[in-house]
């Protein structure tokens, strides 16, 4: 299926790794120009590279997602670039385990900042190019917006102020034609997942727990299953798919858990 993307500028924050990565890979094959906006210069270029390597195009923006003026920058420089924005992924943030009883006022509005805030700001300062274009956004989210996981308590309302503006943006941007749709992750096997997981007292053995209860294979979701969705949801062929939110999670969330046990 031709999801005509080609040549289209799409931002991707948090494109260097993992699910980002997987996602500005994806675009890339299918002919768009994804753009990486991230903290980490020197990883934004091994992954641009990478994708000119496999014959893509590629642009990358270094920028501090939790500075406000980074943002409008970064905003800024791709329009300098390429005088248009046809799509903007909201991705970047990490799992940083503050909780009720582990955390405090501080470090719970700094998680705000790299989970949540961003998705704000690069939204805003991308909209007027979004309107002329009449894009689409995809914010990522996690499962732990509907399930919990415990000492995750900034992470947790981040992700349910993610689903929460895809619904309100979807609504708000309609009068554009703008779609906004959130792809939700459960379990998927990335460096930030890894790094965690190794946190673990059994990190092998609670690998293989998590696995048992992924009821569709038994297995972790790919990052460039989640790509896949994204791709589509940006794409014209999703043209009358807006405020959903779309779980790509080998019905982990929703599916009996008396499955994995089957």
């Amino acid at each position: 299926m031709d999801l005509d993307l080609k040549d289209k500028v799409i931002i991707v924050s948090g494109g260097a790794k993992g699910i980002g990565e997987g996602i500005v890979k994806v675009l890339a094959a299918e002919g768009a120009i994804p753009v990486i906006i991230g903290r980490n210069e020197d990883d934004n270029l091994i992954t641009a590279r990478e994708v000119e390597a496999a014959g893509g195009k590629v642009f990358q923006v270094a920028a501090e997602l939790t500075d406000p003026a980074e943002c409008a920058a970064a905003i800024k420089r791709v329009m300098e670039k390429f005088g248009r924005i046809d799509g903007l992924v909201n991705n970047a943030g990490v799992n940083d385990g503050v909780g009720l009883e582990s955390g405090d006022y501080e470090k719970f509005i700094a998680s705000l900042h790299k989970n949540l805030v961003h998705y704000y700001l690069l939204a805003h300062h991308a909209l007027p190019a979004l309107k002329d274009s009449k894009g689409a956004i995809v914010n990522i989210s996690s499962k732990t917006a509907d399930t919990g996981q415990g000492n995750t308590s900034a992470y947790a309302a981040s992700n349910g102020g993610r689903n929460a503006l895809t619904r309100e943006w979807a609504v708000e941007l309609l009068k554009y034609g703008i779609r906004v749709n959130a792809v939700i992750v459960a379990e998927c096997f990335t460096p930030l997942y890894e790094k965690w997981i190794k946190t673990l007292p059994d990190p092998e053995e609670k690998l293989k727990e998590i696995v048992k209860k992924i009821p569709l294979e038994n297995r972790m979701t790919t990052a460039e299953e989640i790509a896949n969705a994204v791709a589509f949801l940006l794409s014209s062929k999703s043209s009358h798919t807006t405020g959903q939110l779309v779980y790509v999670d080998g019905g982990y969330v929703h599916l009996d858990r008396a499955l994995a046990n089957a």
